[in-house]
């Protein structure tokens, strides 16, 4: 499968925000990666439903919906009904891990399980077989534009190979510094989908940015 990818609104321009949206859709990207952060879980704070019933009301592909907050599992319906299509939640927020995956697969949005730079992989082998994807987070969670952390390809790895073992249909997605100087090598490690969000918004030419992710060389 050709990997996938996911420019991350969290960089776009609010003040251009339906532009943005459009520039995505007429491009070789494949999915919205939506950051919601409460100022609780991670020390900053992004939009909410309103602004993802907005984002969806014009989106052309799906709302990959990534949930930086605590307890998550009390909005799970509010955020289907803004329009997510895949909701991930992370590890390091979920005591009843499973029983939220369930509830996010029960709402018909795709199901991922995301988990921090400084956390073992093999802490979601009883997950991996209940989920979609896997968000592996290559810089600390909370903003844009930080510097990707090298031990990723490593993990990426790690991931893989118990991707063959536990779910072979897994998504091993990627946040976090992925420009297209590194796309290519977490391809290569086993990302099938790659979230970007200031080397797309940054770019000169945000939909050139994407077909280099979407193509790199």
């Amino acid at each position: 499968m050709k990997h996938l990818v996911a420019p991350s609104l969290l960089a776009a321009n609010f003040l251009r925000l339906e532009e943005e949206i459009g520039t995505v859709n007429q491009s070789q990207a494949d999915l919205f990666h939506v950051d919601v952060m409460d100022g609780d879980f991670v020390p900053n704070i992004s939009f909410g439903f309103s602004i993802i019933r907005q984002i969806s009301s014009v989106a052309e592909k799906p709302l990959d919906v990534h949930l930086m907050i605590s307890k998550p599992e009390r909005y799970l319906k509010e955020f289907k009904a803004s329009g997510a299509d895949w909701l991930s939640v992370h590890y390091e927020t979920c005591p009843h891990l499973h029983r939220t995956i369930q509830q996010i697969r029960d709402l018909e949005m795709k199901p991922g399980v995301v988990i921090n730079p400084h956390n073992n992989v093999e802490l979601l082998t009883g997950i991996i077989p209940e989920v979609d994807y896997v968000l592996l987070m290559s810089v600390n969670p909370g903003y844009g534009g930080q510097q990707f952390i090298p031990s990723t390809y490593e993990r990426i790895r790690t991931l893989a190979e118990m991707k063959k073992q536990l779910n072979p249909a897994l998504l091993i997605e990627v946040d976090g510094g992925v420009t297209e100087h590194n796309a290519k090598a977490l391809t290569e490690a086993g990302a099938d989908i790659l979230v970007a969000g200031s080397s797309v918004f940054k770019a000169m030419d945000p939909s050139e940015a994407i077909s280099r992710l979407k193509n790199p060389s």
